[in-house]
């Protein structure tokens, strides 16, 4: 990286569980939006809401959507925002904001219950992975007639904690007792490989996050999990692992940090020498947040880059896919 970060805080009345880039939008020819999902329990039954909020100004909000309960999940596409939901509903917000525009999927036996962690776009359709163990397809939503198709029911022996499309046929979900799951649409809907949680090797993990899927290298997902692992799945070599946290020093393993990593991005930003085509065997420079406060940039085989240390924890961060070398970094602290 050849500048140092800079970072501005905007401290907020209500707590910031998640946050987003939103698409440019009519709504705002001239500036970047920013999408929150906020929790203020002095609020009564507007304690849980979806946010828009102007880059310029983040502490004054444009709109505001609220939610039947606290958002466990936060994505956008070209055409929509989704917010997913402790109570296990799902809600959708047209790109325009207008609330009176919103569609919902009420939580309960017929979709999720319990929090959906899980959430993802892929297209035409999005992806849905609960606690509950239930993994859903969702789409209509262009048109608002909201068709929810079930496509796996773990009923209670497992629970998911990520989602992620890898393309329109193919997605990623993990969480606890199921370690990271491949599925393939034309397979018939089925799971066609798996990678369990490894202890050792500088990889240990009981518990799943945070997925993501390089769009130029889909064969390849990285995975944020418990006890600070960050770590690679190749599919092509589907039983090995790749650690990418730590750095081994004279045969021991140093972590860039020691709790939960609640998220994981492929990093656009931060440019790695090694790395000169798409067909190198490295895998990309990925930026992590984590339980103790940590928001770094960790590479294979070399040194994490820490941005940022908090005194408290870093939940949620964003990196802007329009323009990622101004203003690359969107992050909030509990």
């Amino acid at each position: 990286m050849a500048d140092s970060p800079s970072f501005r805080r905007y401290p907020l009345a209500s707590s910031v569980d998640l946050v987003r880039w939103l698409p440019s939008s009519s709504i705002s020819p001239s500036g970047r939006l920013l999408a929150a999902a906020v929790h203020d329990p002095t609020s009564g039954s507007f304690a849980s809401s979806i946010r828009l909020l102007p880059l310029s100004d983040p502490v004054s909000r444009l709109a505001s959507v609220p939610l039947p309960s606290r958002a466990t999940a936060l994505r956008c596409s070209h055409a929509a925002l989704a917010a997913a939901t402790s109570s296990g509903s799902l809600h959708f917000v047209p790109s325009s904001f207008d609330s009176d525009a919103a569609v919902s999927v009420p939580g309960g036996a017929g979709f999720h219950v319990g929090p959906v962690r899980g959430l993802d776009c892929g297209g035409e359709e999005w992806v849905t992975a609960g606690e509950d163990g239930r993994v859903h397809v969702v789409g209509g939503v262009a048109d608002g007639r909201v068709v929810t198709r079930r496509m796996w029911d773990g009923k209670g022996m497992s629970g998911y904690e990520a989602a992620r499309w890898a393309s329109p046929v193919e997605f990623a979900t993990g969480g606890a007792g199921c370690g990271v799951q491949w599925w393939d649409r034309r397979k018939g809907d089925a799971i066609v490989a798996q990678c369990n949680g490894i202890w050792g090797r500088g990889i240990v993990t009981g518990m799943v996050h945070s997925i993501d899927i390089h769009p130029s290298r889909k064969h390849i997902c990285v995975v944020g999990g418990s006890s600070g692992t960050v770590f690679a799945w190749d599919l092509r070599q589907p039983q090995e692992l790749i650690p990418i946290s730590v750095l081994g020093l004279n045969e021991t393993a140093e972590p860039v940090c020691e709790s939960e990593v609640w998220e994981v991005l492929f990093d656009t930003y931060t440019k790695s020498s090694d790395i000169i085509s798409s067909a190198s065997a490295r895998i990309l420079p990925v930026m992590m947040c984590s339980e103790d406060g940590i928001l770094a940039v960790v590479e294979q085989d070399k040194r994490p880059l820490e941005l940022l240390a908090e005194s408290c924890a870093i939940n949620s961060f964003d990196i802007d896919p329009q323009n990622p070398s101004v203003s690359p970094w969107l992050h909030l602290v509990k």
